[in-house]
């Protein structure tokens, strides 16, 4: 009988200490086990540390392009911070005229940058600025739809993933990630999971038609949503284990910027800010002479890289794609087109070989996308050799504590010490990052694989098994 997995990497992490001549034996037993031979290994480790010092300990097929999935965002990320910086904000404006001496406008227009973390309550603040400034009537609301040009939908993601939350469309204008969430709570055997609404006033618009149920300890827990196309439906399937955690699930919205108006004017009524006429969303600039009356801003771009990569969130990825593009080209391309252009314009002088990946979004989600192991730890050397290299690692997330990797390498040599992104697409399981072996310098290391007729739970236990083997490593 078959170890449980656990048991397997908890003994892994305990075996005896590799020296660097025995590290390229070591792992090709793991990935030449006739259960994996239909996988396709890239794989690069090395030393961290400056070009001309640094060791390369194990390659195989490093320079070989595969499916990266979610360590796309590595290279999106890197290019952001670079340049962008950790304290670029996204800032969300509304615009109007002082024409009339009570602040009646002619219009109110509300100016998005396609900031990610743009809510529901943050509406509202916006609002109370425009009450502070004594605006009591509008004639018409716009919505600003404009920063970002091209479509809001990547059209190589799949049509199953742009119905999911996390396969949201990405614009000018967003609001709660473009996403109607909910969590979903087991109650007692036999009964529906009970449906909290992350954003309470998404009921007001939006039905649920809930065919879950709360099973046994023993049972097997899944949940999926989906949308109605046509309507305002999310359809809920799936079970939870009786005491189980609960888990949230969101579905995409269909139209997002005129979620975020209809948002808008509902809070403006509610502050007795009448809107005359009906709202519109607009594809065209604003007139010149209006002027800035309310405004908010997100957090800073060393936040956002935390959620980016350490929870792995799509949406933050092509947001910072997508603002690449507008921010640093000059070109009236799509802004997803632009942004590819501005990763490889700004990493190219960083060392990381632009022949080494080919991107169509910012985040993965693509099975177009192509990377080669190389390029990544390119990426993740160059980094490391910045004055804000604490703030790209410590948006990774942490072996056994945080984010993907909250529950993998538990209990093991690696928790704690290793610092990574994770990626999984169908056929496609990844992990690259930085680790500290007890007893060796850091080191650099991007795992890649592409497999058929594999199952993931063996393919991702066999790329933790490696980087176990890493953890033993000593200078011997």
């Amino acid at each position: 009988m078959s170890l449980p997995r656990s048991t397997v990497l908890a003994q892994a992490s305990t075996a005896g200490a590799v020296c660097s001549a025995q590290l390229g034996g070591a792992i090709d037993r793991i990935a030449n086990r006739p259960a994996l031979a239909n996988v396709r290994w890239g794989i690069l480790v090395q030393t961290l540390d400056n070009s001309t010092r640094r060791q390369t300990l194990f390659a195989r097929n490093a320079a070989t392009p595969l499916i990266p999935a979610s360590n796309v965002k590595i290279l999106t990320t890197a290019a952001a911070l670079t340049a962008l910086g950790a304290n670029y904000r996204f800032r969300t404006a509304v615009f109007g005229d002082r024409t009339q001496p009570n602040l009646s406008q002619t219009t109110l227009r509300i100016v998005g940058h396609g900031d990610p973390t743009l809510t529901t309550p943050q509406l509202k603040t916006l609002v109370q600025q425009l009450s502070q400034q004594g605006v009591q009537q509008v004639e018409q609301l716009i919505g600003d739809d404009t920063y970002f040009r091209g479509a809001a939908t990547n059209p190589y993601w799949d049509a199953d993933d742009t119905a999911q939350g996390y396969g949201a469309p990405v614009n000018s204008l967003m609001l709660n990630q473009n996403a109607i969430g909910v969590t979903l709570f087991p109650q007692r055997v036999g009964q529906p999971l009970r449906v909290q609404w992350d954003d309470p006033t998404d009921a007001r618009t939006w039905r649920t038609s809930n065919q879950t149920v709360t099973v046994s300890a023993n049972g097997s827990e899944f949940v999926d949503a989906s949308r109605a196309s046509n309507q305002a439906l999310m359809r809920l399937t799936g079970q939870l284990r009786v005491g189980s955690e609960a888990e949230t699930i969101a579905v995409s919205v269909p139209n997002p910027g005129n979620y975020l108006i209809d948002k808008f004017r509902t809070a403006l009524a509610a502050a007795n800010i009448v809107v005359q006429r009906s709202t519109v969303v607009k594809m065209t600039p604003a007139p010149p002479g209006l002027v800035e009356l309310a405004a908010v801003e997100s957090p800073p771009l060393a936040q956002l890289l935390v959620e980016t990569n350490r929870e792995s969130n799509n949406i933050y990825a092509e947001t910072l794609l997508k603002t690449l593009g507008v921010t640093q080209t000059a070109s009236n391309q799509d802004a997803t087109t632009s942004g590819i252009a501005a990763i490889k314009a700004t990493l190219t002088p960083l060392g990381v070989n632009a022949a080494g990946y080919s991107m169509v979004d910012g985040s993965g989600l693509a099975s177009r996308n192509r990377a080669s192991s190389e390029a990544l730890v390119q990426t993740l050397q160059a980094m490391a050799q910045r004055l804000d290299a604490a703030v790209y690692r410590n948006s990774l997330a942490i072996a056994g504590v945080n984010g993907t990797l909250k529950n993998r390498f538990r209990n093991t040599a690696a928790q704690g010490k290793l610092q990574g992104k994770t990626g999984t697409i169908g056929g496609v399981v990844a992990l690259s990052g930085y680790l500290t072996p007890p007893n060796h310098p850091d080191l650099a290391f991007s795992v890649l694989t592409n497999y058929a007729g594999t199952s993931t739970a063996t393919v991702r236990g066999a790329v933790d098994e490696i980087v176990l083997v890493l953890t033993r490593l000593r200078s011997c």
